[in-house]
């Protein structure tokens, strides 16, 4: 099966510290096609601005390839505005974006900062996005016997 997510920031800096994460595993995903990210020039200008921060300390040819994966595998949507509030402005259009989607195909936002977002089943930590991945594949191999 075939995933479409937002990704959030949070989720893309945890998987460059420690690639054999969670988060790590999600950026698997998009290298295996299981989950296609969904993007928009705002997001990939944060991932750059946030992922080349010195405190961060990850080489830039790391985040030329992630920023290339991403490039070649995603989707690039317009934002769908929302008039929701959001404690972090700079959220807001992770979540147009899964809401754009959402207008045509299920779409998952995947982040590690749930408190920024509204409650919707659609927005997930990481490791939910796994589990829903794993027990789908798991459902599939159960049919197909």
């Amino acid at each position: 099966m075939t995933y479409y997510a937002v990704i959030d920031t949070n989720v893309i800096v945890s998987s460059m510290l420690k690639t054999d994460s969670i988060p790590g595993s999600i950026i698997n995903c998009v290298n295996t096609n299981t989950i296609i990210p969904l993007l928009s020039d705002e997001i990939i200008n944060e991932y750059v601005d946030v992922l080349t921060r010195n405190k961060f300390d990850i080489d830039n040819n790391k985040v030329s390839q992630l920023i290339s994966l991403f490039y070649e595998k995603g989707i690039f949507l317009k934002r769908e505005q929302t008039l929701e509030d959001f404690i972090d402005q700079d959220d807001i259009v992770f979540y147009e974006i899964v809401m754009s989607a959402r207008n045509t195909m299920d779409a998952y936002l995947v982040t590690g900062n749930m408190k920024h977002y509204p409650i919707r089943n659609y927005i997930v930590t990481p490791r939910e996005m796994i589990e829903i991945i794993e027990k789908d594949q798991t459902k599939a191999n159960l049919n197909n016997l």
